[in-house]
């Protein structure tokens, strides 16, 4: 059994990494045959020979760290003002109902458009990119903590009707342990959308963490490093995934 639970644990990791291992040599050879354009896409040698390069030369870390740090202030915010706010909108149905169409409305909208206001309100810093992407990031977070809670079964509501619990004990030991799963889907969503605001904003204003190194590198066209600096916004995206993974896990097993 002990096997087994490891083999369900790393086979879908080791899957993924063989995975990954192959495409690279398969994308290497499709280039250097010109069958996929090198002009466009480099060479994924050039990559991975580009890494020290721009650790070495363009304070990646550095960059890296403040692109973390905007995107772990935005989460923490998100889940903050979001979750509190889907469960008021699920105890009120008057109010869910009449703004519950206006999240998704937001979801949809290309809030990164609206950088220059939130330049002006906060100023060209760190601030006005958390700023955009909180706002931009609360729908997901939002709709998914409504759809948690209203889907608590209602034969657990029912039991703890019957123990005579109140609709505080009901609501923290029935209702939100119910609801996690689905509130971290909505917290991953938003976290996806955070870290597109931001590395989109910083590339536009020229400001910050790694989207202001990709554009200082696409501006001098090194394809290599600029490739390889979306390496690290990747593991901005898996620290922080992985961070609320830890939570999640820590919050179903108490």
């Amino acid at each position: 059994m002990a096997s087994l639970l490891r083999s369900d644990r790393f086979l879908p990791l080791a899957t993924g990494v063989v995975s990954l291992a192959a495409a690279i040599p398969v994308t290497e050879f499709l280039l250097r045959m010109e069958i996929l354009n090198p002009h466009i896409m480099p060479y994924p040698s050039d990559v991975f020979a580009a890494i020290p390069r721009i650790i070495r030369e363009e304070a990646v870390f550095q960059r890296f760290l403040i692109t973390a740090g905007e995107t772990l202030a935005s989460l923490t915010l998100i889940v903050a003002i979001g979750v509190p706010l889907g469960v008021s909108l699920q105890r009120s149905l008057l109010v869910r109902k009449a703004t519950e169409s206006w999240f998704s409305a937001l979801a949809a909208a290309p809030i990164v458009l609206a950088y220059p206001l939130f330049l002006v309100l906060f100023g060209r810093n760190a601030g006005a990119i958390v700023a955009l992407a909180v706002i931009g990031s609360l729908p997901p977070v939002v709709l998914k903590t409504v759809d948690g809670l209203a889907a608590t079964r209602k034969v657990l509501i029912n039991v703890g009707r019957a123990y005579s619990m109140t609709h505080r004990q009901i609501f923290w030991r029935i209702m939100v342990p119910s609801a996690i799963p689905s509130i971290f889907v909505g917290i991953r969503l938003g976290l996806i959308f955070a870290l597109v605001k931001i590395v989109g904003v910083e590339f536009l204003i020229n400001f910050g963490g790694l989207g202001q190194l990709i554009n200082e590198l696409a501006e001098r066209y090194d394809l290599a490093g600029t490739y390889a600096a979306i390496i690290f916004v990747i593991a901005v995206s898996m620290l922080a995934f992985t961070l609320t993974e830890w939570i999640e896990k820590w919050l179903t097993q108490r």
